[in-house]
């Protein structure tokens, strides 16, 4: 059975909801789980599942719904972390300093073989840090990225990096391409990832001297790579590639824009829909298709981000996530061990 250490500490909402995220996937995706965190905490937010249970909106905007589980008919092993990384903290020195803290342990767990995966869903940097420096680099990577899945009109895309490199070499976009495609092809099941440069024009003489040498470098390997060119911003959801790379300062740029671009006008039409009668009334009408549209955009759909290019399997969730986000990410994590991710971008390398 596949086991994924949790730390059940990190985030806006932990350990309440990280703790009912857990148990919920794995209840319903069949995985053990290794908590991670301080043990009184945790121990009384099983007990707090298993007697009251906890709420959830499953994903959906509306109602919320109570769910019980009995925590004591699953396999969960508990193991204390008597530190907890703040988000604040710089995460090169938060994980020299504290080595017993929950996010070092929970990857700790992974290196040692106790558990198969990590979620994390407190500090980005420090989960990408402590995933570096605890299970190491595949050969042939040079700095793991993000890849984070987007909904799009016809199938999901996945962005490369999304925030874990700021500053990268046209060979380090390469490297993200090979493991967006990989990612793509096993994970997602798509056949043949179509892979695009995120720029600011089709034209091969787009963009900065980064664009351009990285766009005549995937050009190069098309015959490992299936490379369509430049994409503009415009174009990440009208299916026009499978995989956009990207720097992981332009790639966090986009998906924040992203996130705050579809809350916003969701916030709108919420607005119309109570303006007047006539409002009140299309917003009755239009309420299961709306729900429909925000469970397929909803950030808590997809869990997580894997970070590709380590020796391990990591999710990072988001750090306001709740239970249903973490259930995702649980669900992200057991297929990524399952389908091997890491192994198929080593063997890339090895051919």
């Amino acid at each position: 059975m596949t086991r994924i250490a949790i730390d059940a500490m990190g985030g806006d909402h932990a350990p309440h909801e990280i703790v009912a995220g857990a148990v919920w996937a794995a209840q319903d995706y069949g995985v053990a789980l290794e908590l991670v965190g301080k043990q009184d905490r945790i121990e009384q937010e099983l007990d707090r599942i298993s007697h009251e249970g906890f709420y959830s909106d499953c994903g959906k905007a509306g109602k919320q719904h109570r769910i019980k589980i009995d925590t004591s008919k699953l396999d969960i092993k508990i193991t204390h972390a008597s530190e907890i990384i703040e988000m604040g903290e710089a995460p090169g020195q938060a994980i020299r300093k504290k080595k017993k803290s929950s996010i070092v342990l929970a990857v700790d767990a992974v290196a040692t073989g106790s558990s198969d995966a990590v979620v994390a869903a407190g500090s980005t940097g420090a989960a990408m840090a402590s995933s570096l420096f605890g299970l190491g680099r595949i050969p042939g990577i040079d700095r793991p990225a993000i890849a984070v899945t987007l909904p799009t009109i016809k199938r999901p895309i996945v962005v490369i990096d999304a925030g874990a490199n700021s500053n990268c070499s046209p060979e380090m976009l390469y490297q993200f391409a090979v493991m967006g495609t990989t990612f793509s092809k096993n994970v997602l099941g798509i056949e043949h990832p179509r892979v695009g440069v995120l720029n600011i024009g089709e034209e091969a003489g787009k963009g900065n001297e980064l664009a351009q040498l990285t766009y005549k470098l995937l050009e190069e390997h098309q015959e490992r790579i299936n490379f369509v060119g430049n994409i503009e911003g415009k174009e990440i959801f009208l299916s026009v590639c499978d995989v956009v790379v990207c720097d992981g300062f332009v790639g966090n740029v986009a998906l924040k824009v992203t996130e705050g671009t579809s809350q916003m006008l969701f916030r709108m039409l919420k607005q119309e829909f109570k303006a007047d009668l006539l409002g009140k009334v299309i917003g009755l009408l239009a309420k299961p298709f709306m729900k429909r549209i925000y469970t397929k955009i909803n950030y808590e759909e997809f869990g997580g981000a894997l970070l590709l290019g380590v020796k391990g399997i990591t999710v990072i969730s988001h750090g306001r996530s709740k239970a249903y986000a973490i259930k995702n990410a649980v669900r992200v994590a057991k297929e990524a061990v399952e389908t091997g991710v890491n192994e198929k971008i080593a063997k890339f390398y090895e051919e």
